[in-house]
């Protein structure tokens, strides 16, 4: 294929994906920037067969079958995932897409002909492919429980990681120098190990930052991939993807008011652990401490799901209200049920807006796609700085499975891995309804003290669809 012609057309396809981003940052025009940028991943596929040369993929069996069985191997996992597994399934895309560039490296590394600079590229791409690989295994994992959310260390933890990463640079350096397979197995093991370590150190509040992390490094592995096969397209297009998840990673550390080397360490939760209670404020210290065992039975039974009487008003009175969503809502599916509320109340001439947190859920956006799957209006949809200081003013809060995000201890509980985040000032709200599982702390695991508000709230426990239609029913 002519290089002149590659090039350009490199250059319009990387045009289409920022523009494809761009309208994805636009609520109408969301699903066709998507298409865009599907279709030119199929045509950026045909542009790198073409440059190949078209007779020889043509002739290449294994290649076909290949994409015959990642296509419909993709179309059915799609087609699959619930709408409450997605945070895992973007964990594990993000694996997946490091793992590739991890191959990619690994071949050109095994190449008898490649030069120095390819070398080196690509026991750099194999580092990074498979630290992100083994990282969102790990994230994926805590997502769908199947391991503990809680972030873990074991002995040594700083000690091995830095070794660990110290024979990775000695790997890709070595690679350069053509040390091929001695470099192949210490980037590709002390990588793999390193990854693991990293996202086992990160704790469940802290989950956003880590997806978007990871999905920022698999785009960095496929940019420096490119580089080691001179693939400038996919240079260009794992350049975006790196760069975005990078920005996005960065704005997800400030809505939590967190720096990124803190949570990859797990400095806030290690200090946690030791004081939780004993460097707490004297009023949150008391509550902590005269019960320092509370089971949950005993928690509930102490603050008793009130009466819809004892509330000072009822919701059909109410002339705003601000609904704050959270995780149990996706667990519950309950978004169809808050679009029905939401109906309701402003069929009362209730005004109605949602207080979305940047981390509320377990990826960011989260709670956006679930809302606009009901088909709640997007202007309905407010930032934490932009309807903060409006609770104080509303008629009632109405909770739907949330509680880190809202908790006042990020206040007040110095050394709790949520202190110094920026909460949802439900409490400051005349009225709270909280429809919640349970009592339970939320997946930060700090205690919330709102749930004993003595005036002035409502706690409807159970599935948020249940509780939820019984607001309904009232109205």
């Amino acid at each position: 294929m002519n290089p002149v012609l590659y090039y350009g057309c490199s250059a319009v396809l990387s045009a289409l994906v920022l523009c494809g981003l761009f309208m994805q940052s636009r609520v109408k025009a969301a699903i066709a920037g998507n298409l865009v940028c599907v279709g030119v991943m199929g045509f950026a596929i045909l542009l790198t067969l073409a440059k190949e040369g078209v007779s020889a993929a043509l002739l290449n069996p294994w290649l076909w079958c290949a994409m015959a069985v990642g296509g419909v191997v993709g179309v059915i996992w799609a087609s699959h995932v619930k709408m409450i597994e997605m945070p895992q399934a973007v964990a594990l895309l993000n694996g997946i897409g490091g793992l590739a560039s991890a191959l990619v490296g690994g071949i050109e590394l095994m190449k008898a002909d490649s030069g120095v600079f390819s070398n080196f590229t690509a026991a750099l791409a194999l580092v990074i492919g498979m630290m992100t690989f083994s990282g969102s295994l790990i994230a994926a994992g805590k997502l769908a429980r199947i391991i503990d959310g809680k972030p873990r260390a074991i002995a040594g933890h700083g000690v091995i990681s830095v070794t660990l990463l110290a024979i990775c640079c000695v790997g890709v350096i070595l690679g350069a120098c053509g040390f091929r397979v001695v470099s192949l197995v210490l980037c590709g093991f002390g990588a793999l190990a390193f990854g693991t370590l990293l996202a086992m150190r990160v704790g469940g509040a802290d989950m956003p930052v880590a997806i978007s992390l990871l999905n920022a490094l698999s785009g960095v592995a496929g940019a420096i991939a490119g580089m080691a096969i001179y693939n400038v397209l996919l240079v260009a297009i794992g350049g975006i993807v790196g760069s975005s998840g990078l920005l996005l990673t960065q704005i997800m550390c400030r809505a939590m008011n967190r720096k990124l080397p803190d949570i990859l360490l797990g400095k806030t939760v290690k200090q946690a652990e030791k004081t939780k209670a004993e460097e707490a404020k004297p009023e949150f210290k008391e509550e902590l401490q005269s019960e320092p065992k509370l089971e949950q039975a005993t928690f509930a039974a102490e603050i008793e799901p009130q009466k819809p009487e004892k509330l000072s008003f009822s919701l059909k009175n109410a002339k705003s209200v601000i609904i704050v969503p959270g995780y149990g809502m996706a667990l519950s599916q309950a978004q169809y049920k808050v679009k029905e509320l939401c109906d309701k109340l402003e069929t009362n001439g209730t005004t109605v807006r949602f207080a979305i947190h940047p981390v509320a859920g377990r990826m960011p956006g989260h709670m956006n796609v679930l809302l606009a799957e009901a088909d709640v209006d997007y202007d309905y949809l407010f930032e934490l700085d932009a309807i903060n200081e409006d609770f104080r003013n509303v008629d009632a809060a109405i909770v739907v499975g949330a509680s880190d995000v809202m908790n006042p201890a990020a206040r007040e509980a110095e050394g709790t891995p949520i202190y110094g985040m920026p909460i949802l000032n439900v409490d400051e709200a005349p009225e709270v309804i909280i429809c919640n599982f349970d009592l339970k702390p939320g997946y930060a695991g700090v205690e919330n003290p709102l749930y004993r508000r003595e005036q002035g709230l409502r706690l409807l426990l159970g599935d948020a669809k249940d509780s939820l239609q019984t607001l309904i029913d009232e109205l």
